[in-house]
């Protein structure tokens, strides 16, 4: 039997918590985690600011109704760009080889994709993913974990590996 995919859409950006950018990205990984077969059960928008972005994530990675949570923007090198750190504040353990995987297979297509910054881990049964900013960001490392997300979360519920799937 299958895991639910049960998601939190995270938005980390100055401008679009202060209601200055339409949230593109978001919606998109909305769409994108949706198209995917799971349940997008919160989708919110934070500032770029440390203390509160940690707080929202262990809030969200501790919620019963939330497997994955997966935020999109603050990876890159800017000052304001703080999801990697608020990430391993928040994880209990890295999972290095979803960013080495999203980060090789981008670099294919964009040189800055070596820019991003971006970590995954995982906490109290929940995978907690950083994705770039950008909707083609989005959609090209979605593109690149998605056909392993529900063998994660099903190994995170505590599924054999042979039954995570």
């Amino acid at each position: 039997m299958t895991v639910e995919i049960r998601a939190a859409v995270l938005t980390v950006s100055d401008r679009s918590a202060r209601g200055e950018r339409v949230d593109e990205s978001g919606a998109l990984l909305a769409e994108l985690l949706t198209d995917a077969g799971a349940k997008v059960v919160v989708k919110d928008i934070v500032s770029d600011e440390l203390k509160p972005l940690v707080e929202r994530l262990r809030e969200l990675s501790r919620r019963e109704d939330v497997n994955l949570v997966v935020t999109t923007g603050g990876t890159g090198l800017s000052l304001r760009d703080n999801t990697p750190e608020a990430t391993r504040a928040v994880v209990e353990r890295e999972v290095p080889g979803l960013s080495e995987a999203m980060r090789a297979e981008t670099l294919r297509q964009t040189p800055t994709a070596m820019l991003s910054r971006g970590v995954c881990g995982t906490r109290s049964g929940a995978l907690v993913v950083n994705l770039p900013g950008s909707p083609a960001g989005v959609r090209e490392c979605f593109d690149v974990i998605r056909p392993v997300l529900a063998h994660a979360v099903g190994l995170l519920a505590g599924r054999a590996h042979e039954d995570a799937k």
